[in-house]
């Protein structure tokens, strides 16, 4: 996804868009009789009768569209850990904002411009009541309506250029609309990646320029509290999102949104085609920021991959990365690694992406990692990834709309064989016109997963999220299952009320809290479905 112009952020606390026709084929989203193309996966704990009881009634519904999009969408779903947040807000808001500032749009590319609106251009206003001049922007603004044997990658880059200059102004307003859409989805976290401090970063890279000796580039940028007055600017970036934020979700009113009950917290991306040291710039800051501002979890590589300084700079941005591991140690970091295939780039830039984002930036996820079949040695590059408890992300529509891989051609069943923990994610879900429910639907269709496994994948995503404090589950649990760690291992987690010693546990630990919360979902979940049998 392409860097875009500073706003602002929030720790907090739409209507669910079709698929696009033709590419996840899920208008008759029908799941199959039996697990024909389910993997092997590790032994869980023993399935429970309420677990049977939603199998089964799953079982019954697979024929019926309408209860198998209900059934997907009240599903508990953990946390999104892959969400661009320009890409994720409804495509109809973004048109509005753009009418609510008074922009233009470009009447031959439809990208939206600053007024005063001059020859060729209209009013953004005018999508209130010329439904097809709405209609047109939404299909630039988003993969409404694209065709199946469109270059769909092309179209989905563009579009963040043509909706950029709305999504700069208003970071609060973008995660209201997405932090609802999360909460009615029936999700509890989010981890969304924004560009902090945006022009401020670029001009220090400028002034700095280029060090081919990383400690002594690093020492330029933290010169005279260059780079912490950054750290400060994009500090209040997220104080402002906050506020704004809270006032268009209501957050403290009797009118208050579903989204401002959701956790938030931003992972910072960095533009993998940018120069190197507006690159080094933006992960450094990142980094300094992930470890002096609890909002800011992470950092993260956006822009394609196959671009060409992306594939020319990739050893060198790794290296990078891991040099600024060694001075930001309590920093995260998450890498877009492998959004690849045959055809985009050539063979000698599929061998080696995940690899090194795992080995030598020491990613703690890879984001896609749809091209790992095609590296060179790949079997032992998965197998680390399991020792180490490195989870992929995937996100089923994008990988579809801008690499065409899907089905049995997508390596889901694979990470699964090797061991690998799996969260499935949205991505971009606006441009997509998706949302994470469609994602879960997807992968049981196509899969044939039951519901035990679909609880566990809604489980990873929080187990693997960037969420501090310990675990609810114990040890390697894509491995072994999820099981209580000792405070908890004679609870029914989410059914009844915790005994002292896990009540204490969830009082000091964040991400058992969440999981707890999510326990108790599953509970009310099960029990519904139960009671609609």
């Amino acid at each position: 996804m392409p860097e875009h112009r500073p706003t602002a952020t929030a720790r907090l606390g739409r209507k669910a868009l079709p698929l696009i026709a033709g590419l996840l084929s899920c208008s008759a989203l029908a799941l199959p009789a039996g697990p024909a193309h389910a993997v092997d996966v590790p032994d869980r704990w023993p399935t429970t009768a309420s677990e049977a009881n939603t199998q089964a009634y799953l079982d019954t519904i697979r024929d019926d569209p309408r209860r198998l999009s209900r059934f997907f969408t009240a599903l508990p779903k953990g946390g999104d850990l892959h969400n661009h947040l320009s890409g994720a807000v409804t495509t109809e808001y973004l048109v509005e904002l753009a009418g609510e500032d008074g922009l233009c749009i470009d009447t031959a590319t439809m990208t939206a411009v600053p007024p005063p609106c001059g020859p060729g251009t209209r009013p953004a206003t005018d999508a209130r009541t010329d439904e097809a001049f709405r209609d047109a922007i939404v299909r630039e603004w988003s993969m409404q309506d694209f065709p199946a044997d469109g270059n769909g990658h092309d179209h989905f880059f563009a579009t963040f250029g043509k909706f950029g200059e709305v999504t700069w102004r208003h970071r609060g307003k973008l995660l209201a609309d997405v932090a609802d859409t999360a909460a009615t989805q029936n999700q509890f976290y989010l981890e969304t990646l924004v560009t902090p401090a945006s022009e401020g970063a670029k001009k220090l890279a400028t002034d700095v320029g280029w060090e081919d000796d990383l400690d002594r580039l690093h020492g330029k940028l933290i010169a005279g509290g260059r780079l912490d007055k950054l750290v400060d600017e994009a500090g209040v970036e997220a104080d402002d999102a906050d506020a704004e934020f809270r006032a268009a979700a209501h957050c403290g009113t009797e009118r208050a949104q579903p989204g401002c009950d959701l956790t938030v917290r931003w992972i910072s991306q960095v533009s993998r085609g940018s120069s190197p040291e507006r690159v080094f710039t933006q992960m450094a800051l990142g980094m300094r920021l992930a470890e002096r501002d609890d909002r800011f979890v992470a950092v993260n590589l956006v822009q394609p991959e196959d671009g060409e300084t992306a594939l020319a700079d990739y050893r060198l941005q790794m290296r990078m990365l891991k040099y600024l591991r060694g001075v930001y140690p309590k920093a995260h970091l998450t890498l877009h690694a492998g959004e690849l295939w045959p055809g985009l780039a050539k063979p000698e830039d599929l061998a080696f992406h995940i690899k090194e984002a795992v080995t030598v930036a020491g990613a703690e996820r890879i984001g896609h990692g749809v091209d790992l079949v095609h590296e060179d040695n790949w079997q032992k590059t998965a197998r680390t990834m399991a020792a180490r408890e490195i989870a992929v992300e995937v996100p089923f529509t994008s990988n579809a709309q801008i690499l065409g891989v899907k089905g049995d051609e997508h390596p889901f069943a694979t990470y699964r064989r090797f061991g690998v923990p799996v969260v499935l994610a949205t991505d971009d879900p606006g441009v997509s016109r998706t949302d994470i429910g469609h994602e879960y639907q997807y992968a049981a269709r196509t899969y044939g997963l039951t519901y035990p496994e679909l609880k566990d994948l809604a489980r990873s995503s929080l187990e693997y999220a960037f969420l501090p404090g310990r675990s609810l589950w114990a040890g390697n649990p894509t491995r072994n299952g999820y099981v209580p760690v000792g405070a908890c291992r004679h609870e029914h987690p989410g059914s009844s009320a915790p005994g002292p010693r896990c009540r204490a546990l969830l009082r000091s630990s964040e991400k058992a809290a969440t999981q707890w919360r999510q326990e108790s979902a599953f509970h009310r979940f099960e029990h519904t479905v139960t009671t609609r049998r």
